[in-house]
């Protein structure tokens, strides 16, 4: 097989799982707020009043350079920091919130995202 059909099958299944992810049932894609760490309850909270914010980098662009979410105009996507027990920095735990109050929850820095579902 040469190089460029290989890069061609890695290329396919990369959308394809792309595709998936956002397809797929609600309790793959998404994320009940109760189901988010305590942090995470607090951090969505102070978002969504607004802060104060206790990082100096909350409220950053996140551009989603990795293309996990849905793609948007630079500057739609903001970035919060959920703090993580035991560690000095920062840590990987993060919501980012769109601008029309979407909110999505990683606990891998970016790896992966599930979208927090807020009950009406």
């Amino acid at each position: 097989m040469r190089h460029w059909q290989r890069f061609l099958i890695v290329l396919l299944l990369a959308i394809g799982s792309a595709f998936a992810f956002w397809t797929a049932p609600t309790q793959d894609g998404w994320i009940e707020v109760q189901q988010l760490p305590k942090e995470a309850r607090e951090t969505l909270a102070l978002i969504q009043q607004g802060g104060p914010f206790p990082y100096a980098r909350d409220g950053i662009v996140f551009n989603n350079f990795e293309k996990l979410l849905p793609p948007q105009h630079r500057g739609y996507y903001r970035e919060y920091t959920v703090a993580t027990p035991g560690r000095r920095d920062r840590g990987p735990r993060r919501i980012v919130a769109g601008k029309s109050r979407e909110y999505y929850y990683t606990a891998d820095h970016y790896k992966s995202f599930r979208r927090i579902r807020e009950q009406p």
